[in-house]
């Protein structure tokens, strides 16, 4: 069954049958471990994020639900993610090639990439209970099936209409939020709670679509786009953090402060690029929207 909710089914016995799915994906993949360890756990935790995002829109119809079992899947994410976060790191360099201007960026890049390569290889050498760590995390995931049989969920069509217009509004809300302080203050942290929230609108409108297919599509290919360029925009904020906290790993000051320079360029270009974009992905009010979403519920369902 793919990520998505039928409204013309129970919403609970549908909620209960996409989390399911998605952790018995996340406990094979984990212990299979078809593409190795580390892109297991890749793969683990974007379930996880799935998984997260639905219990969030659905978050009204059970809150003590919601509230423990996101709890569970982030403790369950986090312990999982120091060797990820290290090959991210590796990526964004990578990305930060395509869009360099001369040689001696390139070989300021290559340089910096050779460095990360030789961090995360470290740490892998040194991250000894790796496995131990997966293995609870994989018991983690067979208590959330299991908790699964205490959420509770409206069973009347209107009720069910009335929670998801609710997760809608808020999510939506919050991207409205985060995308004005974005325009306020160019800060980090706010683009990252922007990234956050597309992120979840991205995911609301893959769970939902089949409440308008041809629409939600195109929303979705834009909010898409949107996740990655502010992906890109987080992955360097982790990148220049990195800097300020183990500077001597990158050499001397002056390669220090071009790599910077080539960081704040780009991630300059990413911040215009994404506020154009949220814009027009945003462009509906938070209220407006969810009115549209619990229409589409009501006659969907019938």
């Amino acid at each position: 069954m793919p990520y998505r909710i039928r409204p013309d089914r129970p919403l609970l016995a549908e909620v209960r049958l996409i989390a399911r799915q998605e952790l018995d994906k996340a406990i094979e993949t984990l212990e299979a471990r078809p593409d190795g360890l580390h892109q297991a756990i890749h793969a683990a935790r974007k379930k996880f994020t799935r998984l997260r995002n639905l219990y969030r829109l659905i978050a009204s119809g059970d809150k003590p639900f919601q509230k423990a079992e996101s709890a569970r899947l982030r403790d369950a994410a986090r312990s999982l993610s120091r060797m990820r976060d290290a090959t991210a790191l590796i990526e964004t360099v990578q990305h930060l090639t395509a869009h360099t201007l001369t040689d001696d960026e390139a070989e300021t890049l290559s340089a910096a990439r050779e460095v990360l390569v030789l961090r995360r290889d470290e740490i892998a050498e040194t991250d000894t209970d790796l496995k131990s760590r997966v293995a609870v995390v994989v018991a983690e995931c067979r208590s959330a099936i299991e908790a699964l049989e205490g959420l509770s969920l409206p069973s009347k069509t209107s009720h069910a209409a009335r929670l998801m217009a609710k997760g809608w509004c808020k999510g939506l809300a919050q991207a409205h939020e985060a995308l004005e302080t974005c325009k306020g203050e160019s800060h980090g942290e706010a683009f990252h709670d922007l990234r956050k929230a597309a992120q979840a609108y991205w995911m609301n409108l893959s769970v939902l679509r089949d409440l308008w297919p041809s629409a939600f599509a195109a929303k979705r290919q834009d909010a898409k786009r949107l996740v990655d360029l502010l992906g890109h925009e987080h992955d360097l904020t982790v990148l220049t953090t990195l800097l300020d906290h183990e500077p001597d790993t990158f050499g001397d000051g002056e390669g220090l402060s071009f790599l910077l320079a080539i960081i704040i360029r780009r991630q300059q270009d990413l911040r215009r690029e994404a506020l154009d974009l949220a814009d027009q992905v945003f462009a509906d009010p938070a209220k407006s929207e969810a009115g549209i979403i619990k229409a589409l519920w009501m006659r969907a369902a019938t």
